[in-house]
């Protein structure tokens, strides 16, 4: 008899986030979620031994920020490094990836943010790596950011974007990072459009009225991609993480 599939880590940054379909496809998966947010004291674990992956998702703050729980979840990262155990950060959480790795967060010169529907392009690396992997990538995907990050020494550049060019990295075979929000769902998209309209308004991001129609046109394939990816990232053993020092 097979055991039953370890359940996988989810760090949230606000009281009332959720992982969205991310959380909903692990769970379909056999996957138990267990939910984190260290910003409100909850510790992280010593050891991936006991999960089958990790997945920091955004939030409003900065990778750059001072604050304590932003350090401990860029160091923590590590820990997942150094064990090998499959790790996905998404838009704030591919933010502290690179800080982990030495890389560069920083806001756009022209003060210009990503928030709506944008192209992705995938690099050839990029490419290669999804035809191994058994997934076809979206070429449009939904933004919610005003910074950006370099592909930090250590990792490949997979995808590319337009005024923020690094939108999807991988760091050895189980470490990802994404700019973008594949785990966003309509309910999500008008929360955000309305807690953070200001948002909506800076150069280079779209009106929140347009955010929904746009998930109706370019969800499908965000969906086939996001179905793909996490069984490739899910069927990579953690198992055989070790214990800590």
């Amino acid at each position: 008899m097979r055991p039953a599939p370890k359940p996988v880590l989810i760090v949230l940054h606000q009281e009332h986030s959720t992982s969205g379909r991310v959380g909903r496809l692990l769970q379909a998966r056999g996957h138990a979620l267990d939910i984190r947010k260290p910003r409100f004291g909850d510790p992280l674990p010593r050891t991936m031994r006991d999960h089958a992956g990790a997945v920091i998702f955004g939030g409003p703050m900065s990778a750059n920020d001072a604050d304590d729980f932003v350090k401990a979840e860029i160091d923590w990262i590590g820990t997942c490094l150094k064990e090998d155990a499959p790790f996905l950060g998404i838009c704030l959480g591919a933010q502290m990836l690179t800080r982990h790795l030495g890389g560069r967060v920083y806001p756009h010169a022209e003060g210009r943010a990503e928030v709506g529907y944008y192209a992705l392009n995938p690099t050839t690396a990029g490419d290669g790596h999804a035809r191994e992997a058994g997934f076809v990538w979206p070429r449009t995907v939904y933004q919610w950011h005003r910074e950006g990050f370099d592909c930090p020494n250590g990792a490949e550049c997979l995808a590319t974007g337009g005024d923020f060019p690094v939108q999807a990295i991988r760091a050895g075979s189980k470490a990802y990072g994404i700019q973008f929000h594949p785990e966003v769902t309509p309910a999500m998209m008008y929360r955000w459009s309305v807690r953070g309209h200001e948002r909506t308004l800076m150069p280079g991001a779209q009106l929140g009225h347009t955010h929904v129609p746009g998930w109706f046109q370019h969800d499908p394939a965000i969906r086939l991609w996001l179905d793909a990816f996490l069984d490739h990232w899910l069927k990579q053993p953690a198992d055989t993480a070790s214990e800590p020092a």
